[in-house]
């Protein structure tokens, strides 16, 4: 949404040259509007090398993605990546290190600040969620043509490279335990 009025005084805005770009900018009450990417969250589960993906049902419907969606206002980043994981898969997870962090300029009206958690499965029942149409395992070396997201690409690219060289394994048990310990003291 673009807007043609300040939210503060309810003067017109103006694009004026501010920072590193353009900006609508309000001259009455001398107010910047600030259009940040929002941040969005996903989790990388593997079960028996095989990368769990939804396909969606909502926008980009019927391509395939890492299970994923936005954190809300006052959410923990961590609560939302639990979330959206037990809304799509119907999995409970257990959230872990981070495996990957990218912006995301797919959608150039809505940027996003995507981070991808390692997720490991502690409980529930595989099936579509909510956004989801279907839910499968895919080899890495295998993933459905249909991809939703530049980003994920690079994330199963990340993920092949790790697990051909074991190097997941490595990397877990050197973050997994500072992490959940890291969580359990800050309450979250």
């Amino acid at each position: 949404m673009e807007f043609k009025f300040c939210p503060h005084c309810g003067g017109q805005l103006q694009i004026k040259s501010v920072g590193v770009g353009q900006r609508l900018y309000c001259d009455h009450c001398r107010k910047i509007q600030y259009r940040n990417p929002t941040v969005g969250v996903a989790v990388v589960y593997v079960e028996n090398d095989r990368l769990l993906l939804v396909r969606r049902s909502g926008s980009d419907a019927g391509k395939w993605c890492i299970p994923c969606g936005h954190v809300e206002r006052g959410e923990d980043i961590r609560d939302a990546g639990r979330r959206e994981f037990v809304e799509e898969t119907g999995l409970q997870v257990t959230i872990g290190p981070v495996f990957a962090v990218h912006s995301n300029f797919h959608d150039a009206k809505n940027p996003t600040v995507g981070i991808w958690f390692w997720g490991q499965k502690v409980g529930g029942k595989l099936r579509a969620g909510s956004d989801a149409a279907e839910v499968g395992f895919f080899s890495i070396n295998d993933l459905p043509d249909q991809m939703a997201f530049p980003t994920d690409l690079m994330v199963c690219e990340k993920l092949r490279r790790c697990l051909e060289s074991d190097d997941v394994k490595q990397y877990l048990e050197s973050n997994w335990a500072k992490d959940v310990l890291d969580q359990d003291r800050s309450g979250t």
